[in-house]
């Protein structure tokens, strides 16, 4: 890895390193001139070349955010940063560094051709959000395990793959495997594989591939479940009715309840207690129901109100369109003139002749932007109103259903208290056999105590 540039002092990614590189790569003769004099905006450059430069670290380069191909080979960057804001890019160089770990590539989701060559790197990693990946060049690097390679089979546009110079080229089975696992593979280590290598592969390690299959369908189905899932809560929140459609209110509102669970002991309890649950869930899975109805409605609102705007704002420029269209046929010749005049008094001239006609198309532009910001506030507050309605109709039902839940516990717990006053009376009696928890049994009654003397629960 020692190279004869590395006795220069590493230099640093400034603003005058990078106007340089522009300039000396942009066009030589009379415009690239000119645009030197103009100054270059990075954020119009597509392709930029920094290779032996002695760069350590990556840095400024938020500004280039259009860039599509990145040249960093052949420096001493031992990190990759400072990359983040380039998401158009293409293609990215970094091959003959020092880094050792694959990282800060995830917003490069359009990234196609990755060069990695000739690093210090020793495992293939942090690649997953690179889903367009076509070319990946690892060769010359610390790679020695194998497993590796089931790593890059999640990467389905890729084509091209170099990882000679690594310790697993040193393997016995290091191509079988590899065309093997990586079945849509067309060029390994910068040579075409052919259809009966391929074939070989294929049959040498079809019980391990099947066998990985079959895990890889077993887990993605498992990550479509939970994804659908997590879609599904997120329109239940929308909604403002997640967690409704079952019993999760009911039981996390008596999950710690452990003073709760021993009176389920109780001879008529336990149904009392099922009775009371299965009537709360249907109340919540009333209000889910609604709930979601609702938000339906509210979506179409706001679906109708996007296009009601949409379409004011383009009849609006239509209308401008075609007077802007009928003032320029009028003056055709005229506005040809002005173009090609060149002598400002003339210009001013020629302008000053059709004034009226600017005047008039002005006051008609005016007249119609006017009448867009009218019909547009008259939209919105028609919208506004509408959906103010409907927030408080459902807030009002809700409200309804939820004094049904209150309603429901209230009752449950005077038929509660009830059981207890008279499971209280048999146990002071003795005429009560069935089992009970221990501190009930003892005579411990300040519970019951509690519930005779208050009246409440």
């Amino acid at each position: 890895m020692n190279r004869l540039y590395n006795s220069m002092e590493p230099r640093v990614m400034d603003d005058d390193m990078l106007k340089l590189a522009v300039g000396d790569q942009g066009p030589q003769e009379e415009a690239g001139q000119l645009a030197k004099q103009e100054g270059i905006l990075f954020k119009d450059v597509l392709s930029l070349q920094l290779d032996f430069r002695n760069i350590l670290r990556i840095d400024n380069l938020w500004q280039f955010e259009n860039l599509r191909k990145l040249q960093l080979n052949n420096n001493i960057i031992e990190k990759i940063e400072g990359l983040e804001n380039l998401t158009h890019l293409v293609w990215l160089d970094l091959s003959f560094n020092n880094i050792e770990t694959i990282e800060g590539l995830d917003t490069l989701v359009n990234l196609e051709d990755l060069s990695l060559f000739n690093n210090r790197i020793s495992k293939i990693d942090s690649l997953d959000t690179l889903v367009k990946l076509q070319v990946l060049s690892l060769g010359n690097n610390r790679i020695d395990n194998m497993m590796n390679i089931i790593y890059l089979r999640r990467f389905k546009c890729l084509r091209t793959l170099s990882l000679s110079g690594n310790p697993i080229s040193e393997a016995e089975d290091y191509k079988m495997f590899i065309c093997a696992y990586l079945a849509d593979l067309v060029y390994l280590d910068f040579r075409r594989i052919d259809d009966h290598t391929k074939e070989l592969a294929e049959a040498k390690h079809q019980y391990s591939i099947d066998e990985l299959k079959h895990r890889e369908n077993l887990m993605q189905a498992r990550l479509e479940e939970e994804q659908a899932q997590r879609e599904e809560l997120e329109k239940h929140k929308t909604a403002f009715v997640e967690h409704l459609n079952g019993s999760f209110l009911f039981d996390s509102m008596y999950a710690e309840d452990s003073e709760g669970n021993k009176l389920s002991y109780l001879p008529g309890v336990s149904e009392l207690l099922e009775t009371y649950k299965d009537k709360f869930v249907i109340i919540c899975v009333n209000i889910f129901e609604y709930g979601l109805k609702q938000q339906e409605k509210r979506k179409t609102e706001l679906d109708t109100f996007s296009e009601c705007v949409h379409e004011a704002i383009q009849e609006n420029q239509e209308q401008g369109k075609r007077k802007i269209a009928r003032f320029e046929e009028k003056h055709l010749s005229s506005l040809s003139a002005i173009r090609e005049e060149s002598e400002l008094p003339n210009i001013e001239k020629m302008i000053l002749e059709c004034s009226a006609d600017i005047s008039e198309l002005f006051d008609a532009l005016m007249m119609l932007e006017m009448q867009l910001v009218e019909q547009l506030e008259e939209t919105i507050n028609m919208f506004e109103r509408n959906i103010v309605d409907m927030v408080g109709l459902f807030i009002e039902n809700v409200q309804s259903l939820i004094a049904q839940c209150r309603d429901l516990e209230n009752h449950h717990h005077k038929k509660l208290l009830e059981i207890s006053i008279s499971t209280l009376e048999k146990i002071v009696k003795g005429d009560l056999d069935e089992d009970l928890p221990d501190d009930l049994r003892a005579g411990r009654f300040q519970k019951f105590n509690y519930v005779e003397a208050s009246g409440t629960f």
